[in-house]
């Protein structure tokens, strides 16, 4: 098995680096992760999760209390209010930085000592299944290695892209505004670093092949600290070439082949989850044949089902779900609906058209939301992605606010959670956190809005306070979440068609693995009843039918249903 693993690494690499004796780089990557000790054998097409997996997103410090670290305030709010509901949460980066509320990353190796330390980390990876984030693309200028490349020092020089501001660089795909290119003063003059997020997130030059040595030293330790799931940030844009977009290049996709292979023969259970905020099909490409991501964030699913919900027509949602490619067995969708960013903006390109677009950004700006902007090569700038909490982006609809905010809200997770693929919900949605104007004021950028620092004796009197909305959402997902985790027909896997039952309502078919559960997901996503004939969606009459939500039955397959507004029905023959 090691020569066999050796061999797969040293193929990687000599696609990576074909001008490189490659034999020293194989060793030396193979004897950092300690494979030349212990190689196990991951199974191909092993499906590493199941209906039970739920997710929660969130910031080490999203939750404080006065006496104890954040991380051990987590861990106690999360043990507390989700036994047996939530088995995998994703921390956000929990490492020393200076600025991007995390993710320009001064030092990989630490535990922010604010949040607390590794052993922290250790109990958390003990009781749930730990995804951290491996931020890829840049690491701070503050960082040890940026400092010593500005003093000409190792490790450090070679470890930035350098680029000529003379070359044309109108090619490159940027999610921001400002200058591609930082000037700076090193021992061999002033030199201009590539920046692709900003001047202080300095992008790492993985054409040198010590730059992928660290990051792989990273992910060691990273395993050794109970850290299973690895979310590559921003991992599209890591190889540089010019004349190209500097986006998704084949390089690119190598690199995530061979963190791969060095992961799962390390620990056959860990999962590889790619961050790529790109259009559909670009999205798509990171499962290559089974063999790269085991996991991809369905980026096109929030602004899609958010667009869906305030006017009132799932045409466009469904039109996207009929394109989508069932995940390989070994391979799954990471469903989300909100998230520390935004709700991103290019994963909907070619699938809204600009009308639609406009009137989903107009709606938002009507209810306080944010637009953060990226640069285009002719120097406009385009709407990249609206910053709003999810429960107030759900506050109405394009004509207005209106009375059906919570209904909408739950309603769009019950869509989440029905869908093949893993169901993450960003913390703040389970408790339906508002716009928090204060903090983006406070931070100074449109991301703030949604990343509310919640007190941990506040938060739980509210979600135990029935005056108060956030003990609604509290209570009606944790219910959505109970019965999930219990049904076959929403394995990641299991089989599913999309329903045709008009525009308002959205519908699809869940079949488990076995074939013996069926679901119909039946989601009125409109703000009047909406009235289904049951012959519509072919139950089969020798079978007994149930709302596993209402608990009605329905014995008589020619008569009809009638959905409130944002009622969702899971129908279904096993319970």
């Amino acid at each position: 098995m090691k020569e066999v693993l050796h061999q797969k690494v040293v193929d990687h690499l000599t696609f990576i680096y074909p001008d490189l004796e490659i034999e020293p780089i194989a060793q030396e990557l193979v004897h950092t992760m300690r494979l030349d000790e212990d190689c196990q054998s991951p199974l191909a097409h092993k499906n590493l999760w199941d209906q039970t997996d739920i997710a929660v997103i969130t910031y080490g410090n999203s939750i404080i209390s006065d006496h104890q670290p954040p991380l051990k305030t987590l861990h106690h709010f999360l043990q507390a209010h989700f036994p047996m509901l939530i088995n995998t949460v994703h921390i956000l980066p929990f490492f020393p930085y200076t600025s991007d509320d995390g993710f320009a990353v001064s030092a990989y190796k630490q535990v922010d000592p604010p949040l607390g330390d590794w052993n922290d980390i250790l109990r958390i990876s003990t009781d749930f299944h730990l995804m951290a984030d491996l931020v890829i693309n840049h690491c701070s200028s503050r960082h040890e290695w940026f400092v010593n490349y500005q003093e000409g020092r190792e490790p450090g020089v070679g470890f930035f892209v350098e680029a000529d501001p003379k070359e044309d660089l109108s090619a490159v795909v940027r999610p921001r505004v400002t200058p591609l290119l930082r000037p700076t003063t090193t021992p061999e003059g002033t030199k201009h670093v590539w920046c692709t997020f900003g001047h202080d997130q300095v992008d790492l030059n993985f054409a040198n092949p010590k730059v992928l040595a660290k990051i792989v030293d990273i992910i060691r330790l990273y395993l050794d600290m109970g850290v299973r799931v690895f979310r590559l940030d921003a991992v599209a844009f890591i190889w540089k070439k010019l004349g190209t977009n500097c986006l998704n290049l084949e390089e690119t996709h190598e690199i995530v082949r061979l963190l791969r292979t060095l992961i799962e023969h390390a620990n056959p259970n860990a999962v590889i989850i790619t961050e790529t905020n790109i259009p559909n099909q670009e999205n798509l490409s990171y499962f290559g044949n089974a063999n790269e991501a085991h996991c991809i964030y369905n980026f096109s699913l929030p602004p899609l089902l958010v667009n869906t919900l305030v006017t009132g027509n799932c045409r466009y949602l469904k039109n996207w779900l009929m394109g989508m490619p069932p995940a390989q067995n070994g391979t799954t969708y990471f469903n989300f609906i909100a998230s520390h960013d935004g709700i991103g903006l290019r994963p909907v390109e070619g699938l809204l058209d600009d009308s639609e677009l406009e009137a989903l950004i107009q709606t938002m700006e009507n209810f306080g939301g944010q637009i953060s902007w990226r640069a285009l090569d002719d120097g406009s700038n385009k709407p990249y992605e609206i910053n709003i909490s999810l429960f107030d982006a759900l506050k109405g609809t394009i004509a207005g606010e209106d009375d059906w905010q919570l209904r909408r809200f739950i309603c769009a997770h019950a869509i989440m959670l029905a869908l093949e693929g893993l169901p993450a919900f960003y913390l703040h949605s389970l408790m339906g956190t508002t716009n928090d104007y204060e903090r983006m004021k406070e931070h100074g950028h449109n991301r703030a809005i949604n990343r509310r620092q919640w007190h941990e004796q506040e938060l739980d009197d509210v979600l135990a306070d029935p005056d108060r909305h956030h003990h609604h959402v509290f209570q009606h997902l944790r219910k959505l979440i109970q019965l999930r985790r219990e049904q076959p027909a929403f394995h990641p896997n299991a089989t599913q068609f999309t329903l045709h039952l008009g525009d308002q309502v959205f519908a699809f078919w869940r079949q488990s693995l076995d074939r013996r559960q069926s679901i119909f997901c039946l989601n009125n996503i409109s703000d009047t009843p909406q009235t289904i004939h049951l012959n519509a969606i072919n139950l089969i009459g020798t079978d007994q039918w149930k709302d596993l939500i209402s608990e009605a039955t329905f014995d008589d397959m020619l008569s009809t249903v009638t959905l409130d507004p944002y009622q969702t029905l899971w129908i279904s023959n096993r319970w």
